[in-house]
């Protein structure tokens, strides 16, 4: 049985859009990766301190420690559509598509890779930048508090 030929731009937006849950692994490498099956736990993880940080507060310790991890799981699946995207044809072929030709139509970029690729560097940048003042911001808030607390 020949393997479909994997198409860049279908893969750009399944990393940009449904990374988090590894849905570009799968269409890539097949239901059997298992970096694919455990790239959803972090996520879940993120979005557990998501609904902490609902539920509690912002100075829950257990959520200003998770909801990062959510932003660079999203982050590091919005690089990976950019990388997919800006990846030439003739390398994207040879490795996804081995049974096809260097310049074949599934390993070409068009408008709609391009547009994956911008909104990933968008929205990527913005979801780590915001994850990581927030991150920051409460570590160093819980520092100073502790710091504080010992001085007087």
């Amino acid at each position: 049985m020949k393997a479909a030929p994997r198409n860049k731009t279908t893969a750009t937006w399944l990393a940009f859009l449904g990374g988090p849950l590894g849905l570009h692994l799968f269409y890539l490498r097949g239901l059997g990766d298992t970096f694919a099956w455990m790239l959803p736990i972090p996520t879940a993880l993120g979005l557990y301190g998501v609904r902490r940080a609902q539920e509690f507060g912002l100075d829950d310790k257990a959520s200003w420690l998770l909801i990062p991890l959510l932003g660079c799981v999203i982050a590091g699946c919005s690089l990976t559509a950019i990388v997919y995207g800006l990846t030439l044809t003739e390398k994207w072929n040879a490795r996804h598509n081995p049974q096809c030709e260097a310049e074949a139509v599934p390993g070409s970029t068009n408008w709609l890779t391009i547009v994956g690729v911008g909104a990933a560097l968008l929205i990527g940048t913005g979801v780590l930048m915001a994850s990581l003042a927030f991150g920051f911001e409460h570590y160093f808030t819980f520092m100073l508090d502790r710091a504080r607390a010992q001085a007087g």
